[in-house]
């Protein structure tokens, strides 16, 4: 039986790479890989379902499903994940010191739906007692004018979210039109000294947040489009499978203390460090061992209007990839 082609678009990060490039094989499937920034990547296969396979925004999944669109099937391979207290910009001469001063203040953020944006929310909501509809909430691309919302939302009674076509979230913050901005990406010019981070020690109150939840942000999932998943259903846990792999091998690469397989020093020592914080291998896949981050992110994206109901973690994921065989 000749093997399955697929497309599939996923950023060439160092633990999805050894798929990409043929050195971990799905089993019974050849890959074309499509090469994209992961905001096109997102925007064509959100609105045109153009390829096979696909890296996903995750708020932007579990919003689909909760909706009752079922062409996208999720595995947990959760390809990025980053923390967020990093994500609050201020402009270098605020007066904003701590985010419990954003009550009552215009925050801007690129998609209310944006799954770095939901974190950053459910920060703000339930570790620092901000009211989010204390708010003035506006929409608008980070750098570039015109960005809109991808999925349908239902937000909460009495929040106030305006979009804002004609200008960015950068000229805004700059303009004194905003007081904060929640973005994955920096706005620009970052680098000039106009912005800053509103965690000064962004780094230790990720730590600490960390310690406390045991919540990991997870950013992007893996989903496969249904009518392949339906033709095939193997494939889903085929690969998960082969994409745990070649996370597992890029693990193995940044704890070797022998070669430089980074570009950076000490590598091994810092890549030991954070997995003593989050345990375990560091950056696992699965439902389990990522429980305490499903429920909270599904949680607040219910509660943000980003999903329209609340899901389980369990319902998310293609069945197949729930559990593994034992012998």
């Amino acid at each position: 039986m000749p093997n399955i082609p697929i497309t599939v678009a996923l950023s060439e990060y160092d633990h999805v790479r050894d798929v990409l490039d043929g050195t971990v094989p799905v089993p019974g499937a050849d890959l074309t890989v499509l090469r994209m920034p992961v905001e096109e990547i997102f925007y064509r296969f959100t609105f045109h379902r153009e390829w096979d396979v696909s890296e996903m925004s995750f708020a932007k999944v579990v919003s689909l499903l909760s909706q009752g669109d079922d062409t996208l099937v999720p595995i947990p391979a959760f390809v990025s994940r980053m923390f967020r207290h990093s994500s609050f910009y201020v402009r270098a001469d605020s007066d904003l010191t701590d985010p419990s001063q954003l009550a009552g203040k215009r925050v801007g953020v690129p998609e209310w739906a944006q799954t770095a944006a939901v974190y950053s929310r459910g920060i703000l909501a339930h570790h620092h007692g901000v009211d989010l509809a204390s708010i003035h909430w506006h929409q608008a691309g980070v750098n570039d004018r015109g960005r809109v919302e991808k999925v349908k939302l239902a937000l909460p009674e009495g929040l106030r979210l305006t979009p804002v076509p004609d200008r960015s979230l950068s000229e805004m913050l700059l303009a004194g039109d905003l007081d904060c901005v929640l973005s994955a990406r920096p706005p620009a010019p970052v680098s000039d000294g106009r912005f800053r981070r509103l965690f000064a020690d962004y780094r230790a109150a990720e730590e600490d947040f960390l310690r406390r939840t045991g919540i990991f942000p997870i950013m992007h999932v893996v989903v496969l489009r249904r009518d392949l998943y339906e033709r095939h259903r193997w494939m889903a846990l085929n690969l998960l499978n082969a994409l745990e792999t070649a996370k597992d091998r890029s693990l193995a690469r940044l704890n070797d203390v022998t070669l430089s397989y980074f570009p950076l020093p000490w590598t091994a020592e810092r890549g030991r460090e954070a997995r003593d914080l989050i345990g375990g291998d560091g950056w696992p896949y699965g439902i389990e061992p990522n429980r305490a981050t499903l429920e909270a992110f599904t949680t607040w994206a219910h509660e943000q209007g980003v999903c329209h109901r609340r899901l389980t973690p369990e319902e998310i994921f293609a069945p197949e990839t729930r559990s593994r065989f034992k012998v």
